[in-house]
């Protein structure tokens, strides 16, 4: 099946799926807040409950004082930096992980025949800003994890950090992307694409020196959630790589993104062409 009415340049097919998914997040928030005691009391809890995780880290360093040779505040800018990403991303276009249950009902059929892309529709549906606790319960830490830290914030540094936000969310986001992809095929497949997204935040809020060779390298040539965060703050706080890579690799984190954005996009669209309905 094929969408229609969408623009032939690509360009403007960005933009139109950019104001798509704009008009319908903004249809979702507004129902999400008819019931605003619900959001509110949501909200403060997701933001709550995710602060668990960090106290977790809290609790584990009090008694081992470090963590594969890492400080508690030099965990702190891995936990924040790959919560923020993951969170992001999740906030923006984590309902696309839901694609395997539009498949199995047919309701898919019915955003491909739309005027709009449909991806676009099916990352903005049930969109909600309860989910935006784990970001900045990330950039707390974050910044607390910067200040605790013995390092002068130089405008290159401060610029790597930033470039690493935004290729980690724009990674993350490409996963949950290609994730929902592999459900053209295998509807059940939600729980395993959660093992790279929900997952791959929770490996790389710890120390790359505490796992194997073998899982480092999967996670730098294989689903590159290496570039999220290990790699540019291991050039940010000097310290060895457990590969011994190239430097270049530690700030190829935005070539990456465009990779894994490409590769995102190539799965979709092998999806959408494999894809022909429930013939109901």
């Amino acid at each position: 099946m094929a969408e229609l009415s969408t623009p032939e340049n690509p360009l403007a097919r960005a933009r139109w799926a950019v104001v798509s998914w704009r008009l319908a997040a903004a249809m979702w928030m507004r129902a999400a807040l008819a019931y605003r005691a619900n959001f509110w009391i949501s909200s403060v809890g997701n933001l709550l409950v995710t602060f668990l995780d960090f106290v977790v880290l809290i609790l584990m360093l009090r008694h081992t004082g470090r963590l594969g040779g890492w400080t508690l505040p030099e965990i702190g800018l891995l936990y924040g930096t790959s919560g923020f990403a993951l969170g992001t991303a999740d906030l923006l276009i984590g309902s696309v992980d839901g694609l395997g249950q539009r498949i199995r009902s047919g309701s898919l059929d019915v955003l491909l025949i739309r005027p709009a892309p449909a991806l676009a529709m099916v990352c903005a549906e049930r969109f909600t800003l309860r989910r935006a606790g784990r970001p900045l319960q990330s950039l707390l830490v974050l910044g607390w994890a910067m200040h605790a830290l013995p390092l002068a914030w130089t405008w290159p540094r401060l610029l790597l950090l930033a470039a690493l936000l935004v290729s980690g969310t724009v990674i993350f986001a490409a996963v949950f992307v290609a994730g929902a992809a592999v459900q053209f095929w295998w509807g059940e497949s939600r729980e395993f694409q959660n093992a790279f997204t929900y997952g791959g935040a929770t490996l790389l809020s710890h120390p790359p020196g505490i796992y194997g060779r073998h899982l480092i390298a999967g996670a730098t040539f294989g689903v590159p959630l290496a570039f999220v965060n290990w790699l540019p703050l291991l050039h940010l706080l000097h310290r060895p790589d457990p590969l011994g890579l190239p430097r270049a690799f530690e700030l190829a984190s935005p070539l990456a993104a465009a990779l894994s954005v490409g590769a995102a996009a190539l799965a979709w669209r092998a999806g959408l062409r494999a894809y022909r309905g429930t013939g109901s």
